[in-house]
């Protein structure tokens, strides 16, 4: 372990005592990535080295250079057409974190970027004014090439955000922050699914410094970190307002002095720097005030007697630490000097419109007082490619409850979709959590209760995921990850175009189980769904690597009496047949 930072109450005290011993780390200019403003990006996927360490090379990863990747600047309504190059060696991916996009564009494992490939996502920009990410999310991997460096911003624009009177000057008045912590090895190499994670940095730059002009500045948080919460707040205990969280901006500014952010997870705040030239205000985690049970706080369980292997001793648990170093300058031309009274116009979901609520359950794969050096389930399972856990119907409005028996706080991230914290523990959520979120922390033992509405994009075949944010947790060979599809169940009836090319037996059939095979013997199925006269979906179901032919027995013995169509997915198309289910 590499540690550089020392933190806030130990730096007291050793001034105190011998203050001749002292010994002052430079600060450096923290590194702000440049950008890109087009509907047509190129990104090309490298490796690289870096210097976190002077006169250390460290083997790094990173998009258009050796480490991160540039700002994506987009509008709301605007049809990007993006061209990513794996140029790494290895397979990736590359995931849009927050954006509303359809399942085959939003980069999760199952879209697989190959050696040497390009893959080439085209969608419309729907979502609202915020600050979205993208980074890898291949299976079992997502935090080695995360950890290494491949991440970068996208900031989302619109109409509704131009009008008001917010900092927006780039790197400006307007600054991107990708807080992080990380792990080297002896050797000063990264460290993936590790648990010492001693070493922060600020846009992928230790002990980072930032010159900040004396007015409203706003600062575009990222927890890039792979495991660690944040509990953010201004030295001094000076106070700043919340704009902005994951999904979009908030009706109006919360004033605040303190704010949690857990892994994945965006928020944006305007500090008022005016009158304060030549002051240097220090950005910081006051991780001290995180209770037990959070990583990041001095014991990651919610007891001293469930240990994570690694986590001791690291200078970051449970005390309060300098984040970023910020120095005031000279204004800026025409500065923004006021706090806006008012923002967005931003209507939550309505508990009264779910049309469904659905259940899950964190829970320990290992019990007892080693839990948390486990792995961790969703409703009793983990990651599998090959099982859809849920399916959503095309524009439900749902209710997601979800209770955390396990000893260590998780933060949930849900793709596709932006939603509303209803209540933790039966209570309204704080308000720093009551805007548009896509990622939140649920406390240990805790219940919370989102709203969220499935709406636009639907896809039979490619799931999205829902998972905890830790990589180490989603990482796992027993993974705490789950995958949903959304289907139209009102559309199809009129598209089901009946196949020649396979036939399907027996059929009709009083049995259990009824067949089909492909005509080609080149041909494999994929997956199915069984559509029934109403057009609904009552079935869906992606077939298992181990059992992917041209033939494919399903049961039936659950149907009930009736007519019913089977969609059988190949390689290439989607072959449906009709059936009939006797009693």
């Amino acid at each position: 372990m590499k540690n550089l930072f020392l933190p806030i109450k130990p730096l007291l005290l050793l001034c105190v005592l011998n203050f001749t011993s002292l010994t002052v780390v430079s600060q450096t200019p923290i590194i702000i990535p440049g950008t890109i403003e087009s509907t047509n990006v190129n990104l090309s996927l490298q490796n690289g080295t870096f210097q976190f360490f002077p006169g250390e090379n460290t083997s790094t990863m990173g998009v258009n250079g050796p480490l991160l990747g540039p700002t994506l600047i987009m509008n709301n309504g605007d049809n990007m057409n993006i061209s990513i190059t794996n140029n790494l060696g290895e397979e990736t991916t590359i995931h849009w974190h927050g954006m509303h996009v359809s399942a085959a564009n939003d980069g999760g494992p199952h879209t697989v970027i190959g050696v040497g490939q390009t893959w080439n996502p085209q969608f419309e920009v729907k979502d609202k004014a915020s600050t979205y990410w993208y980074h890898p999310h291949l299976l079992n991997q997502t935090d080695e090439h995360a950890s290494k460096g491949i991440s970068g911003f996208i900031i989302v624009r619109d109409t509704e955000e131009a009008a008001l009177s917010l900092p927006r000057t780039y790197s400006v008045d307007d600054f991107p922050l990708a807080v992080q912590t990380k792990s080297f090895d002896g050797s000063y190499q990264i460290q993936a699914n590790v648990n010492d994670d001693d070493v922060l940095m600020v846009n992928a730059t230790i002990n980072g410094q930032l010159d900040v002009p004396a007015q409203v500045v706003r600062l575009r948080l990222l927890n890039g970190s792979s495991q660690r919460t944040f509990n953010f707040g201004l030295s001094g205990n000076n106070a700043f307002h919340l704009i902005g969280t994951d999904g979009g901006l908030l009706n109006a500014p919360v004033a605040l002095t303190r704010l949690p952010l857990s892994p994945g997870a965006r928020a944006e705040i305007l500090v008022n720097f005016t009158g304060l030239q030549g002051q240097t205000i220090h950005l910081m985690s006051y991780a001290s005030e995180l209770a037990d049970g959070n990583y990041g706080a001095t014991y990651p369980g919610n007891s001293p007697s469930k240990p994570l292997n690694g986590y001791s001793p690291n200078v970051l648990n449970g005390t309060d630490f300098n984040v970023l170093q910020m120095d005031v300058v000279t204004q800026t031309a025409n500065p923004i000097t006021t706090i806006p009274v008012t923002l967005a116009n931003d209507v939550p979901l309505a508990e009264v419109t779910a049309d469904e609520t659905r259940a899950f359950t964190f829970e320990p794969l290992t019990s007892g007082s080693q839990q948390l050096n486990g792995d961790f389930s969703i409703n009793n399972v983990t990651m599998d490619m090959n099982v859809v856990n849920v399916t959503v119907p095309l524009n439900n409005t749902e209710i997601w409850t979800f209770q955390n028996n396990s000893a260590i706080a998780h933060p949930f991230h849900m793709h596709d979709v932006q939603f509303y914290i209803l209540d933790i523990n039966g209570s309204p959520p704080p308000s720093y959590l009551q805007g548009r979120k896509d990622t939140f922390l649920v406390p240990t033992g805790a219940t919370a209760r989102i709203i969220t509405k499935f709406e636009d994009y639907f896809d039979d075949t490619i799931p999205y995921m829902y998972h905890c944010h830790m990589l180490k947790h989603e990482d796992a060979l027993a993974g705490m990850m789950g995958q949903f599809v959304v289907v139209d169940q009102t559309a199809g009836l009129d598209d089901l175009e009946l196949s020649k090319d396979a036939v399907l037996y027996p059929n009709p059939s009083k049995g259990s189980y009824m067949t089909v095979r492909l005509n080609k013997p080149s041909e494999t199925i994929k997956a199915y769904s069984i559509v029934n006269q109403l057009g609904q979906i009552v079935r869906y179901h992606k077939i298992h690597e181990n059992e992917i032919s041209n033939m494919y027995s399903f049961p039936i013995f659950e149907l009930a009496q009736g007519q019913y169509f089977i969609k059988v997915f190949t390689q290439d198309r989607i072959i449906t047949k009709k059936f009939t289910k006797n009693h």
